[in-house]
């Protein structure tokens, strides 16, 4: 049995410059075709707009309030909204809140660097 506490885990930053902590993922479980990372965006920050060539991804917000960008349309997110981000799919998040932007990332095939292709600099 693999349990993974969120407290306990390393964070590291994206290639679209958001903190994650990867709680389930090849890298540090018996899960191979899949992952789950909680991200975490700064008030007043954002990611780099991006897209991923193979992976599909959730996006689940559990803490704050911001604007998702998903090829060119916007809507306001907030604690509770699961997100659909298929592959090919520009995306991009800000927090518009005024606390810490807290979301679960379910990404298949499971985020790696190389799968992510920016659009913004």
């Amino acid at each position: 049995m693999e349990i993974k506490q969120l407290d306990s885990i390393q964070p590291f930053i994206t290639k679209d410059g958001s903190e994650i902590r990867e709680l389930l993922a090849h890298r540090n479980s018996a899960i191979r075709n899949q992952s789950l990372a909680e991200a975490r965006l700064p008030v007043g920050g954002s990611t780099l707009e991006h897209y991923h060539v193979r992976t599909e991804e959730i996006y689940y917000i559990t803490h704050g309030t911001g604007l998702i960008r998903i090829e060119g349309e916007t809507q306001p997110v907030r604690p509770g909204d699961a997100i659909a981000i298929p592959p090919g799919k520009k995306h991009k998040l800000w927090n518009t809140g005024n606390e810490v932007l807290r979301l679960l990332c379910c990404c298949a095939p499971a985020y790696e660097h190389e799968d992510t292709v920016m659009t913004e600099k």
